[in-house]
Order: C-alpha cells, then structure tokens, then sequence
C-alpha cells in the first residue's frame, strides 16, 4: 500500500516470515509422517493407509471453498489462523490415544479440514500488506521460509526419531505450533488492507475500487477452469509419491523408516528453498506459465527414476526433484490465482475453488497409489502416477493462457481487469 507506514510494513513482513517458518511443520499436520507411522507402529497395510488418508483428505476438500470465502469476507484473519493451527495440533496430537481406523479418520478430517485456512489466509495477508506490485517477490519469501521451516522440522524428526523413535513427531509438532501462534499475533493487523487481500485493486480510481464480483465469475473464467485441472492433475500425481517412498524405506529398514522419510524431506526443501526465490525474482519477466509448466513436467521423470533403484541413497537422492516440482508450484499458484481474479475482490474464494479441485486430486492419488501398489507393485504406481502429470502438462501446455499482466509493472501502473484474462 503506498500510504503505509514503511517500519509497519517491515514487521509485518519479519512477522509473516516468522509465521511461514513454523506454520511449515504445523499446515500439514502430520503429513507423510502419518503413512510411516500407521505402517511400522499400527501394521496397516497400503491400501488401508490410502483409504484413511483419502477420507481424511475428503474434509478438507468439503472445507476448502468455504475457506476462502471466510478469508475473503473476515477481518479477523490472524485469529482464523491462530484457532485453526490450534485444531490442527490438537486432531494429531490425539493419534497414539485413538490408533485405531474410525478415530484415525475422524481426527486427520479435523486436522486437514482446519489446516485448509493457511494457504488462502497466508496469500491473502501477503496481498493486503504488500499489494499486486510486490506480490510474485513477496510469495517467493513466504515459500521460501514455507521449505526452510519443513526442512528445519523434518532434520529434527530425523535425528529425533533415530533415538526416540516414530513418536517423536507429535512432539516435534507441539512445539512448532505454539511458535507459530505467536507469530501469527505478531503481525500487525492495522498493516492488512481487507479490500487488496481479497483482491480488490486497491486503485484511487472509481471503477477499480468496487464491490467484488458474483461468485459466477469462478465458473465463467476459462483460464480459471483450466488451470483448476492442471492443478488437480498435478495433485493427482504428486501426493502419494513421497507416502510411498517412505513405505518402501520403512519396509527396508523399520527402525530408519521415519529417519530416511526424514532425510528425503530435508532433501526436497533444501531444494524447494533456492526455486521458490527464483520464482519470486523471475516469473514476472519469465512468464508464469512456464514456470508452472516446469513444476508439472519435473512429476514423469521423478516417477520413472523412482522405478530404477530401491536403493536408500537413490530414493532420496530422486526425492530432490520434488524440491523442483513443488518448489514452482507452491510459488507459483497463488500468483497465477492473483492474476486471474485481480479486481475481482474474490481472490481467496477462488484460492480456495482451485485448491479444492487439487484437494481431490490428492485425495483420489493416495486411494489409487494404494490399490495399484496391492495389485501391481510400487513400480506401476510411480508410472501411473507420472502418466497422469504428462497429461496435465499437455493439457496446460495447449489451453492456459500466459496470465502475468504484461510482464514486469512500474511503480503505480496497475494491470488490465481480469475479465480480460478471462475472455481469452
């Protein structure tokens, strides 16, 4: 925002760093770590561990657009996501007291239905303190402190687990929880602008400082529509591969099953750390699209390397393709949503419609990962898995549009309506 108060500015921004970093171990509850665990302490097999993790997955998909419409129209968006890491924190914590499935399900529902909040949240928070013009660099710094703060967590599980074991985690995640409170308070709410967070321009002028747009303008935007399926494909593809690799660490190894999870978390973030800042640096005069392009076509070639070896040190070592993959997108998404809905003042609701649709992508990848591993092995699933990208990448290769607004923008200069983008 022009008028605001540089030094508000830069707590804000040291405050939302601090947010990033610890909200990393806390958004995903227990993540991957949830696979490890119900197979070398509960003895779950595969397929059931899919199956709990798709219906928890299910929760979040039924939460997610109501979500970012709740971001959108709240004011209180530090307290939505302060109560929201508290459920999240809660819903894990209860794991070892509640093992068994029904309970299971019920509290990864909890945990991923409040754990929803942080994306939509998190973008929204960053647009109203930092504006469109400074958001692709802004989002690079959230993301990079995002990967930072998992790499931080998951060495810390790693080292932990080698001498406490599985367990470790829940702990590990208390801590981080009641850190990132406190930093989420400590941003400072008079630095929010409500109007720019949920998309609004922000302009002096008249006819860009309106009431947002109808909810119509989620269905009747085609390069929404389509990078919507671009992102569920992604999804589709990406979410069970890093479960199954620690299914096939653990089986090799139970006692360094969550240590190697650990090692090729690390892996990835360190990876994640230095392409989330080159997405903030230069998707605006690279392109969007290409960048998202790449993140999809990393998924093939790492589900077929995944093929090559059982070997430990290969696994992690392919692990760090994931750091390329989702080190793009998670950079990259909320950028190409800005574009799509600017002026529109339903930034955060589209957020989290597209996030939906990648939701049930997730949700249906651990479901037939786990039923491809019973019945044909973990080989064709990794290759189901990288089939299913190749042809998101095709599909985003052939109908999405380039959506930054005319590459790099001057101090001042705003971009064309988004019913422009979403004419084409």
């Amino acid at each position: 925002m022009s008028t605001q108060d540089p030094d508000l500015t830069r707590r804000a921004g040291r405050a939302l760093d601090a947010a990033n970093f610890f909200l990393a171990d806390v958004r995903d509850g227990l993540g991957p770590y949830l696979a490890v665990y119900l197979l070398t302490e509960q003895h779950w097999d595969e397929a059931r561990i899919g199956l709990v993790m798709s219906v928890a997955t299910i929760a979040g998909i039924l939460a997610q657009t109501p979500a970012g419409a709740l971001v959108d129209a709240t004011r209180a968006k530090r307290t939505v996501m302060a109560v929201a890491a508290i459920l999240v924190t809660l819903a894990s914590l209860s794991l070892p007291l509640f093992p068994s499935f029904l309970p299971v399900a019920i509290s990864q529902g909890i945990a991923q239905a409040a754990g929803v909040i942080f994306p939509p949240a998190i973008a929204a928070v960053s647009l109203g303190i930092f504006g469109h013009r400074a958001f692709t660099r802004r989002i690079g710094r959230n993301e990079t402190f995002n990967h930072a703060g998992n790499a931080v967590a998951a060495g810390l599980a790693g080292l932990s687990a080698y001498w406490f074991g599985p367990t470790v985690v829940f702990y590990l995640l208390g801590g981080m929880a009641i850190a990132s409170l406190v930093s989420i308070l400590a941003i400072p709410e008079r630095a929010i602008d409500h109007d720019l967070a949920r998309g609004l321009d922000g302009a002096n002028d008249a006819e860009h400082h309106e009431q947002p747009s109808g909810l119509k303008v989620l269905l009747t935007s085609r390069p929404l529509l389509v990078f919507a399926i671009c992102a569920l494909l992604f999804h589709l593809s990406n979410a069970a591969m890093l479960p199954l690799v620690g299914q096939k660490l653990a089986l090799q190894d139970k006692n360094l099953g969550t240590s190697l999870m650990s090692a090729c978390i690390v892996a990835a973030q360190l990876v994640m750390v230095p392409f989330a800042m080159l997405v903030g640096a230069k998707a605006d005069t690279w392109g969007h699209k290409r960048f998202f392009l790449a993140a999809l076509l990393i998924l093939p070639i790492r589900g077929a390397l995944y093929t090559l070896s059982d070997n430990p040190f290969w696994l992690v070592g392919v692990q760090l393709l994931d750091g390329v993959g989702a080190g793009i997108f998670g950079a990259i998404f909320p950028v190409i949503v800005a574009d799509l809905m600017r002026n529109t003042g339903r930034f955060n609701v589209a957020q989290g419609a597209v996030i939906t649709a990648q939701s049930i992508g997730a949700a249906l990848s651990t479901t037939l990962a786990g039923f491809v591993v019973v019945g044909a092995g973990y080989s064709a699933a990794f290759i189901t898995l990288g089939v299913v990208a190749a042809i998101g990448a095709v599909i985003c290769l052939l109908a999405l549009p380039e959506t930054r607004h005319g590459g790099p923008r001057r101090r001042g200069e705003t971009a064309a309506p988004a019913s422009a983008i979403a004419a084409e």
